[in-house]
């Protein structure tokens, strides 16, 4: 406490007129310097001051500055070491002049320093006393860490849960540093967080915020603590809560999350639930995907929008199912088909069950999609090889009866012309009619030797072994000597020739032999199945891009369900037992094989006892791409 010294003076400084009122009382006057100006004789009889005048050493020992505080003040007087109680008043006589007055009376003085002390007891024990009384009890009912702090960091008080955890004490409270307990990875984050918000709080009243760190326990375990701070005047309050447990089952739940979502991405399947009455479905991530999305703002799935891309008629199936399926409570399955939102058709297969409530009422429908698209495509593959090798047997079976029917009829007359010119039945050799035998082992030999050519051409295309050998030459007299060899047989049947050509250098780049056997193959079609009188015309027209060779009859036809098929090798328009017309059935796929190695194709236009129009498109410039693959 600061003391302040008066001396007593001369009573000559009379810097008042009249103190003859003050006589009465213990009183002193002393000007704002501290000097005593004057003091009365019951004064200084109480202070046991028999001559202030001739006294200089007197002074008067102020525990507190009278000047500073007009209020009760303990006094020691030197020498004599006596304590007092003196009540000081300022008194203003004039503007920037004013004196102390101090009173004293023994009697009264007593009875004040003893009520001083008194009230200096009772302060020091209510000061005790909230020292041992917990200024915030409620945070003790609190199972969270709640700790105290001032805006400067300094931590004033801490709960038990906090000494629990961290070993926070009476003793190291002031001490403590939060950034100390955090872990060090998190530290960097959490140093900023809280540098921020005491520049807010500074700011703004009743400031907050939240934050999860990990935190290093008084036993150097780590727990996640989820911390909650609010200022409020004077104080921060900091509010902890250990969710440590909560989040190793968070990191649990998106680690099996997780492996859901890779194990349904594998299986190209994913989950679904729709509530009875809601507009939308909830899908998992997977079946985004295979609607066509990536990402789950690009697609609202609503009914209608998961509707608009389903194929129809599958659309219609899937309502009728889902509505018997909530009658019947019964588990379902379905396969319907999309078409996604880049245009490509995706099989799905759905499968679910319904979701009832304790009055036995559907409530919603679950389950599972999966994308089968590979399997139903592969599916279709097997179904398509089965039927082509289906179809490869039973051309092979086809193939063996016209090659039995074939063959056995140039073999007879060979066998049967070559025996009776063994025997000599006719007699000797030189007779006329062995020139007619030898001219039908010559044709039978011919047919056999045609038959066994388009067998060998057919293997080696079918193979991929037949080789094109291009070169430039002369189309229109390819042609013409086309239609040259096949004269001699148009005459036997009675089917007239005709050519519808222009120009004489036509040239193109082919296979000569090739071009040649393509000709000759249908020529020999058309004169086969024309009846006699009948004509068979072969056009040549030129286009910017190709030429057409087309050869027209007016036959017998073919039917309309045997156009697509009758290119196919072995395909004969009638039965192989019953029909009258020679030929291994090889002609026209050879022909369309042939074509299609030059880079063209084959066109065939039909109808049944009209005729017959088979046109081979061919460029100026074969490529052979097809053969080289």
């Amino acid at each position: 406490m600061p003391a302040k010294a008066a001396k007593t003076q001369s009573h000559s400084k009379q810097p008042i007129s009249d103190l003859s009122e003050l006589h009465d009382g213990a009183r002193l006057i002393a000007d704002e310097k501290g000097d005593i100006l004057f003091a009365t004789e019951s004064f200084l009889s109480i202070c046991e001051i028999s001559d202030p005048v001739h006294n200089d050493n007197i002074a008067f020992v102020f525990e507190e500055d009278p000047i500073a505080n007009n209020d009760l003040q303990i006094t020691t007087i030197k020498p004599s070491g006596k304590k007092i109680a003196l009540q000081f008043d300022w008194v203003e006589i004039k503007k920037g002049e004013r004196y102390l007055i101090a009173s004293a009376e023994e009697i009264t003085a007593r009875e004040k320093l003893k009520q001083y002390v008194a009230k200096k007891v009772e302060e020091k024990k209510n000061a005790s006393a909230q020292n041992d009384v917990n200024p915030y009890p409620f945070m003790e009912m609190s199972q969270d860490i709640c700790l105290v702090s001032d805006f400067e960091g300094q931590f004033i008080y801490k709960n038990s849960a906090s000494s629990k955890l961290f070993g926070l004490n009476g003793d190291n409270i002031t001490s403590f540093n939060f950034l100390d307990i955090v872990h060090e990875e998190d530290r960097p984050f959490v140093h900023r967080a809280l540098q921020d918000f005491r520049q807010n709080a500074e700011d703004i009243d009743d400031a907050s915020f939240d934050f999860d760190a990990r935190m290093i326990s008084n036993d150097g375990s780590l727990h996640w603590i989820h911390w909650q701070f609010q200022s409020n005047q004077d104080n921060i309050f900091s509010l902890g809560r250990d969710i440590t447990a909560i989040k190793k089952q968070k990191e649990r739940l998106e680690r099996q999350q997780r492996e859901l979502s890779e194990a349904e991405a594998i299986a190209h399947m994913g989950h679904w639930r729709w509530r009875v009455g809601n507009e939308t479905l909830r899908l998992s991530h997977e079946i985004y995907r295979m609607f066509g999305f990536e990402n789950k703002e690009d697609f609202d799935p609503t009914l209608d929008n998961i509707t608009s891309m389903i194929y129809r008629e599958d659309a219609g199936r899937m309502t009728q199912v889902f509505q018997r399926a909530m009658i019947e409570q019964n588990d379902y399955e379905i396969d319907f088909r999309l078409t996604r939102s880049d245009g490509e058709t995706r099989y799905i297969r759905c499968e679910g069950r319904c979701e009832v409530d304790d009055e036995y009422d559907v409530i919603a429908l679950y389950g599972i999609m999966q994308d089968v698209t590979d399997t139903i495509l592969k599916e279709n593959d097997l179904r398509k090889a089965k039927d082509s090798a289906e179809r490869a047997y039973a051309a092979k079976s086809q193939f063996l009866a016209n090659m039995s029917h074939e063959l056995r009829t140039p073999l007879n007359a060979i066998i049967g012309f070559s025996e009776m010119m063994q025997h000599q039945l006719l007699g000797p050799i030189g007779n006329d009619k062995y020139i007619e035998y030898i001219s039908g082992i010559r044709e039978s030999g011919e047919h056999l030797l045609d038959l066994i050519s388009d067998i060998l051409d057919m293997s080696k295309i079918e193979a991929g072994k037949y080789e094109l050998n291009l070169e430039k030459f002369n189309l229109i007299k390819t042609i013409k000597l086309a239609l040259h060899m096949m004269e001699s047989r148009a005459l036997d049947e009675n089917v007239k020739l005709f050519a519808d050509v222009k120009g004489e250098d036509l040239e193109i780049i082919a296979d000569r032999r090739a071009v040649m056997q393509m000709i000759l193959n249908l020529l020999s079609n058309s004169v086969k199945f024309t009846k006699e009188d009948g004509k068979v015309t072969l056009k040549c027209s030129e286009e910017s891009d190709y030429i057409d060779i087309a050869i027209i009859d007016n036959g017998i036809g073919i039917p309309a369900n045997k156009l697509m098929n009758i290119t196919k090798p072995f395909e004969q328009v009638e039965c192989s037992y019953t029909r009258e017309y020679e030929g291994s059935g090889l002609g026209l796929s050879i022909t369309k094989e042939l074509a299609e190695a030059h880079g063209g194709n084959l066109y065939i236009e039909s109808e049944l006892d009209v005729g017959t129009t088979v046109t081979i498109r061919l460029p100026y410039q074969a490529v052979t791409q097809k053969q080289e693959n």
